[in-house]
């Protein structure tokens, strides 16, 4: 059974855009075209007074709230020199309140709607943090080696240990608070504050919450002990 792929990606306003190709007439020679006329830039669009815009209403938009857009769509051939032609539905989206710049987006489903669109692209943002958190904390992409197997084992390998470290701090909910600075303040939780939280469980113990047997020990108070094991969870 054959598998369909949806893309959903941006497009650039001065993308060149062509309507489809005309039907092959009865004993036509050549070869049929790949493509028809050319369609006028989404800048063009954009700026054109006579462009009717339709207001759609945003549910989930960028920070989860709602969002009122004016959209204008259509359909177009999106063909480059040397690559088969594909057909696209192309989105153009400017913001009524003036907060983000005009923006173009093209979905290979000519039947997803407009929202539909929206919603799938919006939806790359948490998959974008994922692949950052990982590559700042666990360090994705940056490991030495130069096989390419060793590369294709740890990073899957260091994407499941993401997951594992998530699950994990969900579970100490109550002992996991987001951690801010004077100049960096932040309401919700981060990764950073789920990996310390679990560095800290793991850490703890044996050897941090029992005495060991040896007399000559120096006793560190247990406020900066506190404060140097949060360090390390966090710098580790």
């Amino acid at each position: 059974m054959r598998q369909h792929v949806c893309f959903v990606t941006r497009l650039r306003l001065d993308a060149n855009l062509f309507a489809p190709a005309p039907a092959r007439r009865s004993g036509q020679r050549g070869r049929q075209p790949k493509k028809g006329r050319q369609l006028p830039k989404l800048s063009k669009i954009l700026t054109n007074r006579t462009t009717r815009w339709t207001k759609i209403v945003m549910p989930e938009w960028y920070g989860g709230e709602r969002h009122t857009l004016e959209i204008v769509t259509g359909t177009a051939i999106c063909y480059h020199s040397g690559l088969p032609p594909v057909p696209i539905r192309w989105l153009l989206v400017r913001d009524p309140s003036g907060v983000r710049d005009p923006q173009a987006f093209l979905c290979t489903d000519l039947d997803a709607t407009p929202a539909q669109i929206l919603g799938w692209f919006v939806q790359r943002w948490s998959v974008e943090t994922t692949f950052q958190e990982v590559r700042d904390h666990l360090g994705v992409e940056t490991q030495r080696q130069w096989s390419d197997l060793a590369i294709l084992r740890t990073t899957p390998a260091l994407l499941g240990l993401y997951s594992l470290i998530t699950i994990w701090a969900n579970t100490m909910s109550g002992f996991i608070h987001p951690r801010a600075a004077a100049w960096y303040t932040k309401s919700e939780l981060t990764f950073s504050d789920a990996i310390a939280v679990v560095r800290r469980a793991l850490w703890s113990p044996p050897n941090f919450s029992m005495s060991r047997k040896n007399r000559d020990m120096v006793e560190i108070p247990a406020a900066l002990l506190q404060r140097l094991t949060e360090t390390l969870c966090y710098a580790a």
